[in-house]
């Protein structure tokens, strides 16, 4: 297994400093850059595990009482505490406690505005890091604070299921506030692709549009007021604020924490007599019915990071790698789907496991108003002669967003 990138200094140096298994290597002027693997790697295999340049919960997911650590969004609710609430049932009670690993004992807060972390470590990272810049202090729940009225802004604009945070932009911002080598961050974030549009393809970010010109204008007009620095003035203007808002839109890799989540994978791994094995699983099983009866497919901790190597990973609908959270933070596992030659070009996808089986019309229309690109991986090429139509269960779901199409205007999604 690759080892954990612990100093993303020495990482991110060079846009193209190479892990043992990996390297970036540009393309071209299309595609820009690509991941590559430097050795053959195995079907399973973890190829690296990244930290993230800034990350940050969803505001949504926040609001609604998801506790995860500000610095790394480790999930603080115990197993049992996040399986209460999911299921609305106070009085439930998990066997085996002890397979849990939260630590209440260890959780600090900011002493200022008390937001939570998981530990010292973290709580201290955050503060040399950004917080100091983004403390709110005793105004943490003052609605007429700079920052809490951007947050507020933005949970207007952006209505769950979410998929970016302005909070990314704002930390990047405050990273760069509190460094002393202000150049080298504004270097790392350079090497994100922060096109607002893809002139070639004539695409532009759907959250770039017209119809969204007053909410932007809202948010920049917020943005500035709340986190102005001289230092960054490119970032403040419109033109480089729509660059910032699509730099976190393109590039931003969802992020998703469960303690309950790692404590039914340590109940996969007991080893028990067939009598207890079929009495846990069938808890388990009627426990997720119970969950998704009271609260649907919001099971996570959610929020997104920004991820050097990670982000300079293609699309493919047939990718040959996929994130993963395993260690219920923001470590980001990229693992094989299948087994990889030396010199492949390391693939993930950009759409999620429903939208891939979609038609190739349907997944081009995600991905080029929410990438800017028009895919050509080999299952797109293959479907090259199909009639540009969706499924009948997508021409439903057309139907609907139109006769909605006032509500989109507001509930907008990156």
């Amino acid at each position: 297994m690759a080892a954990p990138v612990d100093d993303m200094f020495s990482l991110c140096v060079d846009p193209c400093k190479v892990t043992s298994s990996v390297e970036v290597q540009f393309i071209d002027n299309i595609k820009g850059k690509g991941l590559f693997a430097k050795r053959r790697i195995k079907k399973g295999e973890t190829i690296l595990i990244e930290r993230p340049l800034v990350s940050s919960q969803f505001l949504w997911n926040s609001l609604y009482k998801y506790k995860a650590c500000e610095y790394c969004l480790r999930a603080l609710e115990t197993a049992e505490e996040n399986a209460r609430r999911l299921s609305c049932n106070p009085a439930l009670s998990l066997p085996h406690p002890e397979l849990c690993r939260v630590r209440p004992e260890l959780h600090q807060a900011c002493p200022q505005c008390q937001v939570m972390y998981c530990s010292s470590d973290c709580r201290q990272a955050a503060a040399d890091q950004y917080h100091r810049v983004l403390c709110l202090g005793p105004s943490e729940e003052d609605p007429d604070h700079p920052i809490n009225k951007l947050k507020d802004a933005w949970r207007s604009v952006h209505y769950p299921p979410e998929t970016s945070s302005i909070m990314l932009m704002a930390k990047m911002v405050a990273v760069v506030k509190q460094a002393k080598d202000k150049a080298h961050w504004q270097k790392l974030f350079s090497h994100f692709c922060s096109r607002a549009a893809n002139e070639e393809e004539e695409i532009a970010h759907k959250l770039l549009g017209e119809q969204f010109r007053g909410q932007l204008g809202l948010l920049h007009s917020l943005f500035k007021e709340a986190l102005y620095d001289e230092h960054l003035s490119r970032w403040f203007v419109p033109e480089g604020f729509r660059s910032l808002f699509a730099l976190v839109g393109t590039n931003g890799q969802g992020i998703g924490t469960s303690s309950l989540s790692q404590w039914v994978h340590a109940c996969d791994a007991l080893e028990l007599p067939d009598q207890q094995r079929e009495q846990l699983d069938s808890f388990i099983d009627q426990l997720y019915k119970d969950i998704d009866k009271a609260t649907g497919e919001f099971l996570n901790c959610e929020g997104s990071g920004l991820y050097l190597l990670q982000s300079s990973c293609n699309h493919s609908c047939i990718p040959n790698a996929e994130a993963s959270f395993p260690d219920n933070n923001f470590l980001l596992h990229l693992n094989a789907l299948s087994d990889i030659s030396a010199g492949e070009e390391i693939c993930i996808s950009y759409l999620d496991f429903c939208q891939r089986d979609r038609s190739r019309h349907s997944r081009h229309k995600i991905l080029r108003e929410n990438y800017l690109f028009v895919c050509s991986c080999s299952k797109c090429t293959s479907q090259m002669d199909e009639l540009d139509v969706t499924s009948e269960e997508e021409e439903g779901e057309a139907e609907g967003e139109t006769e909605g199409d006032e509500m989109e205007d507001e509930m907008t999604d990156v």
